[in-house]
């Protein structure tokens, strides 16, 4: 019997100014125990010593460096261009993989995959594991997911490093816009790869998505300023997603998906509440958002207790005068604001809704 071929695999690891980050992450993906694997380091006019780091792995990898600093979008990009495998994982340079991430993949890949997500530990800066993205009692949603998407413009999904897509998907939908998707471009491609096939979940982490003070994901006092971008990047990623499914006959994207999804009315609602005068949508109104959010969570597919609460604070921050509704909002979205009392409150009913 002739043996099976191995499927070649590409690691493109974009890097921007994460030179402290970065060998961590490029060791990893050369240390991955599947042989079949090419590792692209693609640094966006970083500042500080990345390009030294990069150099010292000479010919182990392959550097593309750029020019000019053009965003999450350009990096992805140069990136792809520059590979060959017929699956690509984009591994933030932040971030790093466990050895056995490819071939988990690897294993559960068949024809009809466009893209495989997996669950990543959630990581401090002296990498201790402190929380699994996404929770587990947030179940992924698998197979053919066009139907959620098209609903409520989103599934449950992953971050960048947690992401892997067929090549063949990739040239469908790339080059990713890179003004609009200078930062999400993870997004992008999440929300377009399932036109073109199955998405396929893996439980367990493959690797681990590092939170510290520099990164994207970190807002504390910026709560405004993300929720806005949020916003406006759930509009960007609805309209990509119009436009790709038009170009190939599918079905028109309704044009109030957006308004069936929690996750996108909660930024919604944090934008409107922290910062009203630079708001995207001119004509929002908390109580119309609230509702909103609140029947939206009861159409999640969670525990019954868990779309309760969310329910219910969805209308609290709706309905409470701006001070009170301010404070509910940031102790959700903020964990560090929450008093005491609340975050021991908040791990006990998490664990209940799992």
């Amino acid at each position: 019997m002739q043996p099976v071929p191995r499927i070649p695999v590409s690691i493109i690891i974009p890097n921007y100014n994460y030179a402290r980050f970065l060998k961590r992450s490029i060791d990893s993906a050369l240390e991955q125990d599947y042989a079949d694997v090419e590792v692209i380091v693609v640094d966006d006019a970083s500042q500080d010593n990345s390009t030294t780091i990069i150099e010292s792995y000479r010919d182990e990898i392959l550097a593309c460096p750029r020019a000019q600093n053009g965003g999450h979008a350009a990096a992805f990009n140069t990136g792809f261009a520059a590979s060959s495998g017929k699956i690509v994982l984009f591994l933030d340079a932040d971030d790093y993989l466990y050895p056995t991430a490819v071939s988990t993949i690897v294993d559960i890949w068949d024809a009809a995959t466009a893209q495989v997500q997996s669950r990543l530990h959630i990581v401090d800066e002296r990498l201790r594991v402190k929380d699994v993205f996404p929770p587990p009692e947030l179940p992924f949603d698998s197979g053919d997911v066009m139907p959620k998407l098209l609903h409520k413009g989103r599934y449950q999904t992953t971050v960048t490093s947690g992401l892997a897509f067929d090549r063949a998907t990739l040239e469908a939908i790339m080059p990713i816009p890179e003004p609009e998707f200078r930062q999400g471009a993870d997004g992008y491609l999440a929300t377009l790869a399932p036109l073109y096939g199955h998405v396929q979940s893996i439980d367990e982490c493959v690797g681990a998505y590092r939170i510290h003070g520099a990164n994207h994901s970190v807002f504390g006092e910026k709560l405004a300023e993300r929720a806005r971008w949020r916003v406006r990047h759930d509009f960007q990623r609805m309209q990509a997603l119009s436009e790709q499914a038009a170009g190939i006959g599918l079905t028109i994207v309704p044009s109030d998906a957006v308004r069936h999804d929690p996750v996108h009315l909660e930024e919604r609602l944090a934008s409107l509440c922290a910062d009203k005068g630079r708001h995207p949508v001119a004509d929002d109104s908390r109580l119309a958002l609230g509702t909103a959010g609140a029947v939206a969570s009861l159409e999640m597919t969670v525990s019954l207790r868990r779309r309760a609460i969310l329910a219910a604070w969805f209308l609290s921050v709706g309905m409470l005068p701006r001070k009170m509704a301010m404070s509910v909002l940031s102790w959700k979205l903020d964990a560090s604001s929450r008093p005491a009392f609340l975050a021991r409150m908040s791990k006990t009913i998490r664990h209940a809704m799992g």
